[in-house]
């Protein structure tokens, strides 16, 4: 005779019940994106978000149809950097990513009545709000959605990289011997997760902090070197992403995008 569940186990079976039912719904609504890419870093300040918008429109700009998902919900800055202040719209009880120099875009940014305000939320809220947009937003075809992952190893990333099936992340570092090690803890978090790396960025490069960071890590971790950003004036002007007001800066993008398309193929043919 079978034993009847406690209280306790029933609990336990209905949010395993949830949890897969909530992912399947997640993988449902992004099918018809062909790719994901994280854009990734173990602490903030360097220049993470700057290069999820930046790569972003580089590859609407070479014909990609693109989409930026901001999962940064203490700090939203991506919609800012896209100049993207047009609220998304709700179609059936769905949100309707607006668009910005080509690229969807959803951050919690939009759902702020004050942007100066702190958003004080613990774990599990910040865990629910991420994948409320997963689950309710309506992307439509696109072949590559950017998303701008918070910085560290904690709650916030750890939800992403588990429902969100990435194809690959691109891990940002700066030239200082502890921004390396801060990321050498993020591509470690990635493979515990088995995902792919797809490469590393060196952000600010020059002769402020110096350089060649980013392809020692990129040599020591066994990974591609997608390219250097340097450090230029050009990006005082925030009009725009700076890749549609300085050619330098697009020059430097061009050649990250060049270095991730072929990764990308190579990811899409393994799996």
């Amino acid at each position: 005779m079978t034993r009847p569940q406690t209280p306790e186990e029933q609990a336990r079976l209905e949010s395993i019940k949830r949890s897969w039912q909530q992912k399947r719904q997640i993988t449902e609504r992004l099918s018809h994106i062909k790719k994901k890419i994280g854009v990734y870093s173990g602490k903030g300040g360097v220049g993470k978000t700057t290069v999820a918008v930046n790569l972003a429109v580089t590859l609407a700009r070479k014909g990609y149809r693109v989409g930026l998902m901001d999962t940064d919900v203490d700090c939203p800055n991506a919609s800012n950097v896209l100049g993207a202040y047009d609220r998304p719209e709700i179609q059936d009880g769905l949100i309707v990513p607006p668009e910005k120099h080509g690229v969807r875009i959803l951050s919690m940014a939009f759902f702020q009545e004050n942007q100066e305000e702190a958003i004080i939320w613990r774990g599990p809220m910040i865990h629910n709000a991420i994948n409320q947009f997963l689950e309710t937003t309506a992307w439509g075809d696109l072949d590559c959605l950017v998303v701008d992952l918070p910085p560290g190893t904690s709650d916030a990333p750890l939800t992403v990289m588990q429902m969100l099936n990435m194809d690959g992340f691109v891990v940002v570092t700066t030239p200082q011997a502890l921004s390396k090690l801060d990321s050498k803890r993020s591509i470690n978090m990635i493979r515990k997760m088995n995902v792919k790396v797809l490469g590393v960025v060196e952000n600010f490069s020059g002769e402020m902090f110096g350089t060649g960071a980013g392809e020692e890590l990129a040599q020591e971790m066994g990974l591609p070197f997608l390219g250097r950003l340097e450090m230029r004036p050009d990006y005082r002007d925030t009009s725009k992403p700076s890749v549609l007001v300085s050619p330098a800066v697009a020059a430097e993008y061009e050649v990250i995008a060049l270095a991730l398309e072929p990764a990308l193929s190579a990811t899409e043919a393994s799996s």
